[in-house]
């Protein structure tokens, strides 16, 4: 359960990361869990530093990966099994579309260059239809990848067919690493926005110092495109002012005249938009934003401006966009990640569900901009070197212009969409509020620690009590958290002598730090900032820390939530299974030996299985609840931490194709379980935990004559809070 996160150690000898992979904060495609390696050579080897962190108690350490050695072993599925490589691999329209293209540019013997290499694919598919006579050269910085590839590359007799340099590529010499310039170029370097793993920087310096004038490249071209929608369930991933208007509970996380103090960070968000293609309605016709030629030197910055014609009358609450990729030169070979409303022509067709390449979404402020059908908007778009952003130009009625407190500056509250929309909802405040009033009534002078980043839980305490003191913790929002609270204080009835955070992150607190007086209220929604794309039961880090902060607990404190519940559910998950099941040929190459390393789901070595991932479900394409709901696991937090065991057996209640079991967390926030709040699938808000099978397996309702079909499960899941893991088995009968 320990996660692999970056972190930079500053040092004297040359760092090397991966162009694919950190060269842009917003490169994260291929690794999940924000993997950035720092790595360090010797005359004798090569070693990657890689930062372990313990998500029970935010500590972390580092792992030392030596270029000669194996990985080590509790570092193996961070490192690479919770990636999107496996998911790319499995996609063959896209393997397919590039083989394609490389076979019809690379028609004779030359120098080749595949920059961000990954398993060596492209590289493999250039030397092939060379005929193993020209040059191969496979740039692949992440040292782990690197080693590999070269597995991948001997497995399939490539070893000495193609030259692995295990550098960025703007760290490459003609002369030193490579002899000559390149004649080719073939490349993979993009993400769902296109631009976010580094394609410009990336291709100027390949085309300043690596490539021959006027180079061959696969791709050859990629065009951006977009439409303009309203959609209310996008809209409530950005509006909190105008969202929580409606809660009417008294508490303002966005008060009037600070309605920008909590945003989302000015970005495209990746998103499968086909599941909400019911919510949206579609107010232009598709349009072209950008062209980017991968065959000459593109520039850092571009803008255009973009006159569009409603088609329907709504408000524009987003931009929904995609891009399409021409490999060849021809215009012959596509391959579009656009969503499925979009009528393409035959050529570039539809793929298969995946999860490395979605549409994104760029939001726009407040309560959209009102359009009627026939009229006309002036969007302005501009691209950096690792971004695109979008600005519409409109008249706003008088009546639409918030009045902005100025005072705030430039401040801003920087949340995920998903928390935005949770803050937002009217039956989650509701449950929220209700908790804590029912912990201070009839308390007099209480101490409320909010062990979390949970600004709504620090509001509720000091708003609905006039003489509670407010401790918030605030481990990953910080500075930040309490800046934010002196803007917003007043609005919400009380004073920051009130409320207060620790200026340090402690591990726990002491008398001293709550002035002598014992914990009366501990709370959490638990929520903790930056930690948004982790497993569900990772929030267990609220009952380590409540028991860290056991010395300074009276005997009746009050601990909210009381108990967490791990709750599951058996499922058909057809689209997630087959993007990471396991791979034999991928376009004649043979690509078994990168299963187990990216827990792959199918014929792993026993006792090897895939890991748990975190994922939205409600993005994972086809899915069917093939059981009831059923607990595994209880954790009471009104204890201090420690191990814990669970057993269930489930009874199937459909027939069907069991991919997996689905898992998440309810959070039990009264003592007499009247208020629960779930994070399960029904919620868009929060991700859940699946667990996929080694193999499927044919269910089907309990108790029916069918000898090919399973009728139960048993689950077992154990918990151990000193290594931080969460191990889940299970057999069928």
């Amino acid at each position: 359960m320990n996660s692999l996160i970056s972190k930079t150690l500053i040092s004297s000898i040359p760092l090397r990361s991966s162009t694919r992979l950190s060269l842009t904060p917003n490169s994260l495609r291929r690794f999940r869990a924000s993997l950035t390696p720092l790595h360090m050579s010797s005359d004798s080897s090569q070693r990657v530093f890689q930062l372990k962190l313990d998500p029970l108690t935010g500590n972390s350490e580092w792992v030392v990966i030596e270029d000669n050695d194996e990985l080590p072993e509790c570092s193996k599925e961070p490192l690479l099994a919770t990636t999107s490589y496996l998911d790319m691999l499995n996609d063959s329209y896209r393997n397919k579309a590039f083989r394609l293209a490389i076979e019809k540019t690379v028609t004779k013997p030359c120098h080749v260059l595949d920059i961000g290499a990954g398993t060596g694919l492209l590289s493999m598919m250039a030397a092939r239809a060379m005929g193993l006579n020209g040059m191969v050269t496979a740039c692949e910085s992440y040292l782990p990848m690197a080693k590999l590839m070269r597995k991948v590359l001997h497995r399939n007799g490539m070893g000495k067919a193609i030259n692995l340099i295990n550098k960025r590529s703007d760290e490459l010499e003609v002369g030193v690493d490579i002899p000559s310039r390149a004649d080719v170029l073939v490349s993979e370097i993009l993400d769902s926005e296109l631009l976010g793993e580094g394609l410009i920087p990336t291709l100027q310096h390949a085309h300043d110092n690596l490539l021959v004038e006027n180079p061959l490249t696969v791709p050859y071209r990629a065009v951006t495109y977009g439409q303009l929608v309203e959609c209310t369930s996008l809209w409530k991933l950005i509006d909190l002012y105008g969202n929580e208007a409606k809660a009417q509970d008294g508490i303002h996380l966005v008060p009037t005249g600070l309605d920008t103090i909590i945003h989302v960070k000015s970005q495209q968000y990746p998103m499968h938009c086909d599941v909400i293609r019911e919510e949206i309605k579609l107010l232009s016709e598709p349009f072209k934003i950008f062209e980017f030629d991968f065959w000459k030197r593109p520039n850092s910055h571009g803008e255009i401006e973009v006159q569009i014609k409603a088609i329907d009358d709504g408000s524009i609450h987003a931009v929904v966009s995609w891009w399409v990729l021409q490999l060849d030169h021809e215009g012959t070979i596509f391959y579009s990640t656009a969503p499925r409303w979009i009528n393409s022509p035959a050529n570039i067709g539809h793929r298969n569900w995946c999860d490395h390449w979605k549409q994104c979404v760029w939001f726009f402020e407040g309560k959209g901009v009102s359009m009627s059908k026939g009229e006309e908007v002036l969007l302005e778009a501009s691209h950096t070197e690792t971004n695109v952003s979008y600005n519409l130009h409109e008249e706003v009625c008088e009546t639409d212009i918030r009045q902005h407190d100025y005072s705030i500056g430039d401040f801003q509250l920087l949340l995920s969409p998903e928390k935005i929309a949770a803050y937002g909802d009217s039956r989650w405040r509701l449950s929220m509020l209700t908790a804590v009033r029912n912990a201070l009534q009839g308390r007099v002078n209480p101490l409320c620690v909010v062990a979390d980043d949970s600004i709504f839980l620090t509001l509720l305490a000091a708003n609905l009590s006039e003489n509670s003191h407010v401790i918030s913790l605030f481990p990953g929002l910080r500075d930040n958290g309490a800046l934010y609270l002196e803007k917003v204080a007043k609005a919400n009835g009380f004073s920051m002598d009130r409320v207060e955070v620790p200026e340090k992150r402690k591990a726990c607190l002491t008398m001293h730090d709550t002035h002598g007086k014992k914990v009366d209220i501990l709370v959490g929604e638990p929520y903790y900032h930056g930690n948004e794309g982790m497993l569900p039961w990772q929030n267990l880090r609220f009952w380590k820390e409540r028991t860290l902060l056991d010395p300074v607990l009276s005997e009746d404190t009050l601990i909210m939530p009381c108990k967490g519940i791990l709750k599951a559910c058996a499922m058909s998950l057809p689209d997630l299974w087959w993007s990471r099941c396991c791979l034999g040929e991928v376009e004649g190459f043979d690509h078994s030996v990168v299963n187990t390393t990216l827990g792959a789901c199918g014929e792993l070595p026993a006792p090897k299985e895939g890991p748990c991932l975190p994922f939205f479900l409600w993005q994972c394409g086809e899915i069917k609840e093939l059981s009831e709901i059923f607990t595994v696991l209880e954790f009471d937090c009104s204890k201090p931490i420690s191990s814990c065991y669970g057993k269930a057996q489930v009874q199937f209640t459909e027939h069907g194709i069991c991919h997996g079991f689905v898992l998440w967390m309810d959070w039990v926030m009264a003592v007499d379980n009247s208020i629960v709040i779930s994070t399960g699938p029904d919620h868009r808000y929060w991700k859940q935990g699946v667990k996929l099978l080694t193999k499927p397996v044919a269910v089907g309702i309990h108790g029916s004559k069918s000898t090919s079909e399973f009728g139960s499960t048993i689950i077992e899941a154990f918990f151990d809070p000193e290594s931080s893991e969460l191990i889940i088995k299970h057999a069928f009968s």
